[in-house]
Protein backbone atom coordinates (compact mmCIF):
# COMPACT_ATOMS: atom_id res chain seq x y z
CA UNK A 1 0.00 0.00 0.00
CA UNK A 2 1.30 3.42 -0.95
CA UNK A 3 0.75 6.53 1.20
CA UNK A 4 0.80 9.84 -0.68
CA UNK A 5 0.71 13.31 0.82
CA UNK A 6 0.70 15.76 -2.10
CA UNK A 7 -1.77 16.55 -4.85
CA UNK A 8 0.95 16.63 -7.51
CA UNK A 9 2.16 13.12 -6.68
CA UNK A 10 -1.38 11.72 -6.62
CA UNK A 11 -2.24 13.36 -9.95
CA UNK A 12 0.89 11.94 -11.54
CA UNK A 13 0.03 8.45 -10.32
CA UNK A 14 -3.54 8.84 -11.56
CA UNK A 15 -2.27 9.78 -15.02
CA UNK A 16 -0.05 6.66 -15.13
CA UNK A 17 -2.83 4.35 -13.92
CA UNK A 18 -5.31 5.75 -16.42
CA UNK A 19 -2.79 5.45 -19.25
CA UNK A 20 -2.30 1.80 -18.30
CA UNK A 21 -6.07 1.23 -18.52
CA UNK A 22 -6.74 0.84 -14.80
CA UNK A 23 -10.09 1.97 -13.37
CA UNK A 24 -9.69 4.04 -10.19
CA UNK A 25 -12.21 4.24 -7.33
CA UNK A 26 -11.86 6.87 -4.60
CA UNK A 27 -13.32 6.55 -1.09
CA UNK A 28 -13.12 9.98 0.60
CA UNK A 29 -13.02 9.85 4.42
CA UNK A 30 -12.07 11.97 7.42
CA UNK A 31 -10.35 9.03 9.07
CA UNK A 32 -11.34 7.31 12.33
CA UNK A 33 -12.23 4.41 10.06
CA UNK A 34 -14.82 1.83 11.04
CA UNK A 35 -16.78 -0.96 9.39
CA UNK A 36 -18.96 1.56 7.57
CA UNK A 37 -15.94 3.01 5.77
CA UNK A 38 -14.66 -0.47 4.99
CA UNK A 39 -18.01 -1.32 3.40
CA UNK A 40 -17.38 1.57 1.01
CA UNK A 41 -13.98 0.06 0.21
CA UNK A 42 -15.74 -3.23 -0.57
CA UNK A 43 -18.13 -1.47 -2.95
CA UNK A 44 -15.19 0.29 -4.62
CA UNK A 45 -13.25 -2.96 -5.01
CA UNK A 46 -16.14 -4.59 -6.88
CA UNK A 47 -16.31 -1.71 -9.35
CA UNK A 48 -12.68 -0.80 -10.00
CA UNK A 49 -9.13 -2.09 -10.49
CA UNK A 50 -7.57 0.33 -8.00
CA UNK A 51 -9.05 1.46 -4.68
CA UNK A 52 -7.78 4.72 -3.22
CA UNK A 53 -8.83 6.09 0.17
CA UNK A 54 -8.36 9.70 1.18
CA UNK A 55 -7.96 10.61 4.85
CA UNK A 56 -8.36 14.30 5.52
CA UNK A 57 -10.10 16.05 8.43
CA UNK A 58 -11.54 19.09 6.69
CA UNK A 59 -11.25 21.98 9.18
CA UNK A 60 -13.50 24.27 7.14
CA UNK A 61 -16.63 22.13 7.60
CA UNK A 62 -16.68 22.21 11.42
CA UNK A 63 -18.98 24.55 13.33
CA UNK A 64 -16.47 25.33 16.05
CA UNK A 65 -12.81 24.95 16.95
CA UNK A 66 -13.87 22.78 19.89
CA UNK A 67 -15.73 20.34 17.66
CA UNK A 68 -12.73 20.18 15.33
CA UNK A 69 -10.32 19.50 18.19
CA UNK A 70 -12.52 16.69 19.56
CA UNK A 71 -12.90 14.90 16.24
CA UNK A 72 -11.07 11.53 16.56
CA UNK A 73 -7.77 11.18 14.73
CA UNK A 74 -6.38 7.64 14.50
CA UNK A 75 -3.90 7.77 11.63
CA UNK A 76 -1.88 4.63 12.34
CA UNK A 77 -4.99 2.55 13.00
CA UNK A 78 -6.56 3.94 9.83
CA UNK A 79 -3.53 3.03 7.73
CA UNK A 80 -3.55 -0.49 9.14
CA UNK A 81 -7.28 -0.82 8.38
CA UNK A 82 -6.56 0.19 4.81
CA UNK A 83 -3.71 -2.31 4.50
CA UNK A 84 -5.91 -5.08 5.86
CA UNK A 85 -8.69 -4.12 3.43
CA UNK A 86 -6.38 -4.27 0.42
CA UNK A 87 -6.44 -0.55 -0.34
CA UNK A 88 -3.90 0.36 -3.01
CA UNK A 89 -3.27 4.01 -2.16
CA UNK A 90 -4.01 6.24 0.82
CA UNK A 91 -4.01 9.97 0.14
CA UNK A 92 -3.28 11.63 3.50
CA UNK A 93 -2.42 15.29 2.87
CA UNK A 94 -1.53 17.93 5.43
CA UNK A 95 -4.02 20.74 5.96
CA UNK A 96 -2.04 23.30 3.95
CA UNK A 97 -2.02 20.98 0.95
CA UNK A 98 -5.83 21.00 0.75
CA UNK A 99 -6.87 24.30 2.32
CA UNK A 100 -3.87 26.58 1.93
CA UNK A 101 -3.58 30.04 3.38
CA UNK A 102 -5.66 31.97 0.84
CA UNK A 103 -8.93 30.05 0.73
CA UNK A 104 -10.37 32.34 -1.94
CA UNK A 105 -12.17 29.77 -4.10
CA UNK A 106 -15.28 27.96 -2.86
CA UNK A 107 -17.93 25.73 -4.40
CA UNK A 108 -21.48 26.90 -3.65
CA UNK A 109 -23.58 23.77 -3.54
CA UNK A 110 -27.03 25.10 -4.56
CA UNK A 111 -30.53 23.97 -3.62
CA UNK A 112 -29.76 20.49 -2.17
CA UNK A 113 -27.50 22.19 0.39
CA UNK A 114 -30.11 24.60 1.74
CA UNK A 115 -32.42 22.55 4.06
CA UNK A 116 -31.65 20.17 6.93
CA UNK A 117 -27.94 20.33 7.87
CA UNK A 118 -27.46 23.21 5.46
CA UNK A 119 -29.90 25.32 7.46
CA UNK A 120 -28.60 24.38 10.90
CA UNK A 121 -24.93 24.45 9.88
CA UNK A 122 -24.47 27.45 7.55
CA UNK A 123 -21.50 27.08 5.24
CA UNK A 124 -21.07 23.38 5.97
CA UNK A 125 -21.81 22.09 2.49
CA UNK A 126 -19.83 24.84 0.81
CA UNK A 127 -16.84 23.54 2.77
CA UNK A 128 -17.63 19.88 2.03
CA UNK A 129 -18.22 20.46 -1.69
CA UNK A 130 -15.00 22.47 -2.07
CA UNK A 131 -12.81 19.77 -0.53
CA UNK A 132 -14.57 16.97 -2.42
CA UNK A 133 -13.97 18.80 -5.70
CA UNK A 134 -10.29 19.17 -4.75
CA UNK A 135 -10.10 15.45 -3.99
CA UNK A 136 -11.67 14.57 -7.33
CA UNK A 137 -9.20 16.82 -9.14
CA UNK A 138 -6.32 15.28 -7.21
CA UNK A 139 -7.25 11.61 -7.63
CA UNK A 140 -8.90 11.76 -11.07
CA UNK A 141 -11.04 8.71 -10.22
CA UNK A 142 -13.52 7.03 -12.52
CA UNK A 143 -15.89 6.67 -9.56
CA UNK A 144 -16.14 7.85 -5.96
CA UNK A 145 -18.06 6.05 -3.20
CA UNK A 146 -19.97 7.79 -0.39
CA UNK A 147 -22.20 6.43 2.37
CA UNK A 148 -25.96 6.95 2.31
CA UNK A 149 -25.93 7.75 6.03
CA UNK A 150 -24.85 11.22 4.91
CA UNK A 151 -27.76 11.35 2.48
CA UNK A 152 -27.79 15.12 2.02
CA UNK A 153 -24.03 15.19 1.49
CA UNK A 154 -24.43 12.54 -1.22
CA UNK A 155 -27.18 14.59 -2.88
CA UNK A 156 -25.02 17.73 -2.76
CA UNK A 157 -22.01 15.98 -4.28
CA UNK A 158 -24.10 14.46 -7.05
CA UNK A 159 -25.49 17.91 -7.83
CA UNK A 160 -22.04 19.53 -7.89
CA UNK A 161 -20.55 16.79 -10.07
CA UNK A 162 -23.46 17.01 -12.51
CA UNK A 163 -23.48 20.81 -12.68
CA UNK A 164 -19.71 21.14 -13.12
CA UNK A 165 -19.50 18.33 -15.67
CA UNK A 166 -17.10 16.06 -13.81
CA UNK A 167 -16.43 12.79 -15.64
CA UNK A 168 -16.86 10.67 -12.53
CA UNK A 169 -19.58 8.33 -11.27
CA UNK A 170 -20.83 9.03 -7.74
CA UNK A 171 -21.86 5.81 -6.02
CA UNK A 172 -23.98 5.65 -2.87
CA UNK A 173 -23.52 2.73 -0.47
CA UNK A 174 -26.01 1.54 2.19
CA UNK A 175 -25.70 2.61 5.82
CA UNK A 176 -23.93 0.10 8.06
CA UNK A 177 -25.33 -0.26 11.58
CA UNK A 178 -24.21 -1.56 14.93
CA UNK A 179 -25.94 -4.58 16.47
CA UNK A 180 -28.59 -2.40 18.16
CA UNK A 181 -29.33 -0.48 14.97
CA UNK A 182 -27.35 2.71 15.59
CA UNK A 183 -25.74 3.92 12.37
CA UNK A 184 -21.97 3.60 12.46
CA UNK A 185 -20.28 6.99 12.81
CA UNK A 186 -16.85 8.20 13.82
CA UNK A 187 -18.66 10.35 16.38
CA UNK A 188 -20.20 7.40 18.23
CA UNK A 189 -17.04 6.98 20.30
CA UNK A 190 -17.57 10.50 21.68
CA UNK A 191 -20.89 9.57 23.28
CA UNK A 192 -21.18 9.25 27.04
CA UNK A 193 -22.10 5.58 27.82
CA UNK A 194 -25.62 6.55 28.86
CA UNK A 195 -26.04 8.76 25.79
CA UNK A 196 -24.83 5.87 23.66
CA UNK A 197 -27.54 3.65 25.16
CA UNK A 198 -30.20 6.27 24.43
CA UNK A 199 -28.96 6.99 20.91
CA UNK A 200 -30.89 3.99 19.56
CA UNK A 201 -33.88 6.34 19.73
CA UNK A 202 -32.83 7.42 16.24
CA UNK A 203 -33.40 4.05 14.62
CA UNK A 204 -36.56 3.55 16.70
CA UNK A 205 -37.86 6.82 15.29
CA UNK A 206 -37.20 5.65 11.75
CA UNK A 207 -38.83 2.28 12.47
CA UNK A 208 -41.88 3.96 14.00
CA UNK A 209 -42.49 6.16 10.98
CA UNK A 210 -41.89 3.34 8.53
CA UNK A 211 -44.23 1.08 10.47
CA UNK A 212 -46.94 3.73 10.48
CA UNK A 213 -46.57 4.20 6.74
CA UNK A 214 -46.84 0.44 6.18
CA UNK A 215 -50.07 0.50 8.24
CA UNK A 216 -51.60 3.09 5.93
CA UNK A 217 -50.59 6.40 7.51
CA UNK A 218 -49.63 8.80 4.70
CA UNK A 219 -50.10 12.09 6.53
CA UNK A 220 -46.66 13.73 6.69
CA UNK A 221 -47.31 15.57 9.94
CA UNK A 222 -48.45 12.42 11.70
CA UNK A 223 -45.46 10.46 10.46
CA UNK A 224 -43.20 13.19 11.84
CA UNK A 225 -45.05 13.03 15.14
CA UNK A 226 -44.43 9.28 15.36
CA UNK A 227 -40.69 9.78 14.80
CA UNK A 228 -40.44 12.75 17.16
CA UNK A 229 -42.23 10.91 19.96
CA UNK A 230 -39.63 8.12 19.89
CA UNK A 231 -36.74 10.55 20.12
CA UNK A 232 -38.38 12.45 22.97
CA UNK A 233 -38.39 9.25 25.02
CA UNK A 234 -34.61 9.67 25.34
CA UNK A 235 -33.97 12.18 28.18
CA UNK A 236 -30.53 13.15 26.87
CA UNK A 237 -31.74 13.86 23.32
CA UNK A 238 -32.12 17.39 21.93
CA UNK A 239 -33.67 17.52 18.46
CA UNK A 240 -31.99 19.65 15.82
CA UNK A 241 -34.45 18.58 13.14
CA UNK A 242 -36.89 15.83 12.23
CA UNK A 243 -38.06 16.42 8.67
CA UNK A 244 -39.55 14.79 5.62
CA UNK A 245 -38.05 15.85 2.30
CA UNK A 246 -38.46 14.73 -1.30
CA UNK A 247 -36.03 11.85 -1.72
CA UNK A 248 -34.60 13.23 -4.98
CA UNK A 249 -34.67 17.03 -4.78
CA UNK A 250 -34.74 17.41 -0.96
CA UNK A 251 -37.56 19.87 -1.52
CA UNK A 252 -40.75 19.99 0.60
CA UNK A 253 -43.20 17.09 0.53
CA UNK A 254 -46.97 17.19 0.15
CA UNK A 255 -49.25 16.93 3.18
CA UNK A 256 -50.02 13.36 2.11
CA UNK A 257 -47.03 11.37 0.92
CA UNK A 258 -47.28 10.29 -2.71
CA UNK A 259 -43.64 9.94 -3.77
CA UNK A 260 -40.60 8.56 -1.93
CA UNK A 261 -39.63 10.86 0.93
CA UNK A 262 -36.49 11.13 3.00
CA UNK A 263 -37.09 11.04 6.74
CA UNK A 264 -34.02 12.89 8.04
CA UNK A 265 -32.99 13.18 11.69
CA UNK A 266 -30.34 15.24 13.46
CA UNK A 267 -30.18 14.99 17.24
CA UNK A 268 -27.75 16.16 19.92
CA UNK A 269 -27.09 13.71 22.75
CA UNK A 270 -25.93 15.33 25.98
CA UNK A 271 -23.94 13.77 28.78
CA UNK A 272 -25.93 13.12 32.00
CA UNK A 273 -24.18 16.16 33.51
CA UNK A 274 -25.55 18.30 30.64
CA UNK A 275 -22.04 19.43 29.82
CA UNK A 276 -22.48 21.33 26.56
CA UNK A 277 -18.93 20.50 25.57
CA UNK A 278 -19.74 16.79 25.54
CA UNK A 279 -22.88 16.95 23.42
CA UNK A 280 -22.59 14.82 20.29
CA UNK A 281 -24.66 15.47 17.17
CA UNK A 282 -25.80 12.36 15.29
CA UNK A 283 -27.69 12.07 12.02
CA UNK A 284 -29.68 9.26 10.46
CA UNK A 285 -32.24 8.82 7.70
CA UNK A 286 -34.50 6.47 5.83
CA UNK A 287 -36.38 6.73 2.56
CA UNK A 288 -40.09 6.12 3.06
CA UNK A 289 -41.85 4.94 -0.09
CA UNK A 290 -45.66 5.23 0.00
CA UNK A 291 -45.92 3.38 -3.30
CA UNK A 292 -44.34 0.29 -1.76
CA UNK A 293 -46.61 0.61 1.25
CA UNK A 294 -49.70 0.68 -0.98
CA UNK A 295 -48.59 -2.31 -3.07
CA UNK A 296 -47.95 -4.44 0.00
CA UNK A 297 -51.41 -3.91 1.49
Amino acid sequence: MRVIGTVAELQALADRERAAGAKIALVPTMGALHAGHLSLVDVARKRADRVWVSIFVNPTQFDSADDLSRYPRTREQDLQCCRDAGVDVVFAPECDEMVGSAGQTWIEAGEPAQPLCGRSRPGHFRAVATIVVKLLLAAKPHLAVFGEKDYQQLAVIRSVVRDLGFDVEIVGAPTVREADGLALSSRNVQLHPEARRQAVALVRALDAAEGALASGEFDAARLLQRATAEIEKAPLARIDYVELRDAISLGPVAEKLVNPALLALAVYFDSPERDAGRAVRLIDNRVLDPRRAVSSR
